[in-house]
Parts: C-alpha cells; structure tokens; sequence
C-alpha cells in the first residue's frame, strides 16, 4: 500500500504524469479481474453447494432473488444401529457454569444427517401427539391457507429424509405412500388435498413440536402461520399464532430480548440459506411429569394472564416432583417456499435421573445461581429453588467424595452434553 507523500514523490518526477495514469489503469484492470473472476473455491465440508444455494449467497439480503432454490439437502446417512428399543435419547445438559449467564442465540450449524433426532422414547410422544391432535385438534396443530404450501414443502421434506436415516421405522413405497413399519400407519404423499392438515402428519411423524415461520412481502417480517406445538409444557400455540417474530418473543417475556436477542434474530432470519441448519439449546425445571402440558402451572385452556409460575401455590416441592426440560431445536429454511422452520425436540426426565451424571450436579448447580432476576422469574426458581440446590449440592459433593475428578471434565463432556 502507497503512503500519501511516496504517492506525491512519484508526480513530482518529470514523467510523472505519464507514470500516474499508467498506474491508474493498471490499478483498474486488476480490479475489475478480481471482481469478475470465476470463484473455484470448494464448498464448505459438510455442505451441499449447488448453483441455487450460490445464488443464495450472492443474494442472501434479497428473498425475491433467493427463492425459489433449486437446493435438495444431501440424502442422509443411516443413523447408525438404530433401534426403537434400544437407542436412548441423546444426553444434552445446555447449562454452563457461572458466575454469569448469557443471553445469546446459542446457535450452532449442524450436518444435515442430524436434522431430526428419534430414539425408544418414540412410542411415547407418537401416543401423547396423537391424543392430543384427538382432544384438542386446532388448539395445537393448524395451517394458514398462505402457509400451507410451505407445510406440504416440510412433509415432503420429512418424507424424503426419514425411510433414509431411519430406515428400520419408515419406508418410502413406490406409489408415494409413507409406511411408519412400527405403528402401521400409512400416509399417501400424492393425495391433494390431504386427509388431514399436513402440520397434524409431520407432528405423527417425529418427536418435535414443528413451526413455520412466513416472511410477508408488506413489512418483511416473519409470522408463525403453520404449527404443531403438542408438547409445549409451558406455552399454547392459539396465543402464538399469527404473529410476528418479535411479538412471539416480547409477549412471551424472554429474558433481555429486546437488548440482546432481537436485532440479531432479525439478521439471522433475513440471511439464513437453504442449504444451511442450524441448532441450539435451552433448558427448564418443571414440577410435575406432564409431557405435553406443566399442570403446576394452571390448566392450559385457562384464560391468557391467569396461569404461569405464580399459579404454582406450593413452593420448594420434593426432589422426585422436580423434572429437567431441555429443548433441542433446530432452524432451516425451505427452498423452495422460503419459510423457515423450527423443529422443537423435548428431552424430559426427573432430575433424580440426570443428577446422577457425572459432573451434571455441580454444573447445574452453578449455572442456577448465575440466573439474573429476570432469569429466576422466568425460569420460576423460586418453585424449587431450596429444594433442587441442596439436592445438587449433596449430589456434587458425593461424587467429590467417590474420586470424580474436576480437572477432566472437559475432555468427558463438553456443552452442549
């Protein structure tokens, strides 16, 4: 690079003029090669680039441009040995220790093969969505019309990816029918319109709660217009639907949204590509064992204001009324709709079970104590707080006691485990 006065020393020469344009000129050619050269650089490890998905890039800011895609997420691998009976669900523990928690999207890309997540706990939630759709029908699962499109895309999607990594539940028959070979069930991919609402099939198919998120063209935000939110625990799909990403957030009292979380989900949504997926984590106590709806906190067709923490009457319940949530949920946009979809996988167990982990207690324990206020009231600490931190501390200092040695933990499990 030319300093300022090594610049005017070379005007000041008797050709220098001369010597100014010829520099110029060069200075230009090698400009407009370098913006018009062809790219050879390979793709990412783990990706599928294709001509859509680099177009994508191009116009990551302008959705008009960006879809429809031409992008197919790469066919996964088969998970491997798995078994309805034996596969267990992943062990994620989504909490850091203190002495500070932060607020962050906690995003994480991950492969396409570990896009939906299922394991022996499978006949279980197929059972609980399936009564639910029954009792309570649109209450958890329903389509706007300006969004069914999107939630065919997402069957499709789901029909394509499930036969292929877990080919020992599904299969793909060559009439167009989705064969669940554990249940039984049978659904035709061809049929138009469908039976049922297609957020009702993908909810039967997998362990998520699934919703979709629809950029509209008047003020280009994104409104959840497509749902099957079953095993919510805390919250109702009805107070949800219809509106803007934002709104969801704000009315949903998340912690520091507006300061922190907010302008940056915005950019993440407007720039997210087809061939991309993302996953992150979260993580609630809960003082009873329902699946699909937290009965502590007042009954789910309560009026909107009269149910949450503060329907809790009794503080500081036993141990073995205490559950651990965790929340595995990933994001990705269809290609060829452009709607976003979050799948919303639940892992619950007791906290008797999960405090029995090795180094789980003393992590866990930590990370409650670095819960700001607006986190412990969100989060209703004060409903088990006594209870649970002596329980884990007792549990840390046994494990202490038995020989587990902090310094490794690091290299045992590392977050989000």
């Amino acid at each position: 690079m030319y300093s300022g006065s090594g610049f005017l020393a070379i005007l000041d020469k008797t050709q220098g003029l001369a010597a100014f344009v010829a520099l110029s000129l060069i200075i230009i050619i090698a400009v407009v090669l370098r913006l018009y050269r062809p790219q050879h650089s390979p793709p990412p490890a783990g990706k599928s680039t294709t001509n859509a998905s680099k177009r994508a890039k191009k116009d990551e800011n302008n959705p008009e441009k960006r879809i429809p895609s031409d992008f197919q997420a790469p066919t996964p691998t088969p998970y491997p040995d798995w078994s309805i009976r034996h596969t267990k669900p992943l062990p994620y523990r989504p909490f850091r220790y203190g002495p500070k928690y932060n607020v962050t999207m906690g995003l994480r890309a991950i492969h396409h093969d570990d896009w939906i997540e299922l394991d022996n706990q499978f006949p279980k939630f197929h059972a609980e969505k399936a009564r639910r759709i029954a009792d309570r029908g649109e209450k958890c699962t329903k389509t706007a019309p300006e969004a069914y499109p999107a939630a065919l895309e997402l069957l499709e999607e789901l029909a394509r990816y499930l036969p292929a990594r877990y080919p020992t539940l599904f299969r793909l028959t060559e009439t167009g029918r989705l064969v669940n070979l554990w249940s039984g069930e049978s659904f035709d991919m061809a049929e138009r319109p469908l039976a049922e609402d297609p957020m009702a099939v993908c909810a039967r198919l997998v362990q998520d709660d699934l919703a979709i998120m629809v950029e509209r063209e008047d003020d280009g935000q994104y409104y959840l217009l497509a749902g099957s939110i079953l095993l919510p625990g805390f919250w109702r799909l009805g107070d949800k639907f219809g509106m803007a990403l934002s709104e969801i957030h704000s009315t949903g009292d998340v912690p520091q949204f507006r300061e922190k979380l907010e302008a940056g989900m915005g950019k993440f949504f407007a720039r997210l590509r087809p061939d991309e997926l993302y996953a992150r984590h979260n993580y609630f106590m809960q003082v009873d064992d329902g699946l699909g709806w937290s009965r502590s906190i007042g009954s789910e067709d309560a009026p909107e204001g009269s149910r949450g923490w503060g329907a809790v009457k009794e503080g500081d319940k036993p141990i073995e009324e205490v559950w651990f949530r965790s929340e595995r949920q990933t994001l990705r946009r269809l290609p060829r709709t452009g709607a976003v979809v979050f799948t919303i996988r639940t892992y619950f167990h007791p906290m008797t079970e999960v405090a029995r982990e090795d180094y789980v207690p003393g992590r866990l324990a930590s990370a409650i104590r670095s819960w700001g206020p607006d986190v412990r009231r969100y989060k209703g600490l004060e409903k088990f707080e006594r209870v649970l931190l002596e329980y884990l501390d007792e549990q840390h200092q046994k494990q202490v006691e038995q020989g587990l040695d902090l310094g490794k933990e690091d290299e045992m499990r590392r977050y989000p485990w």
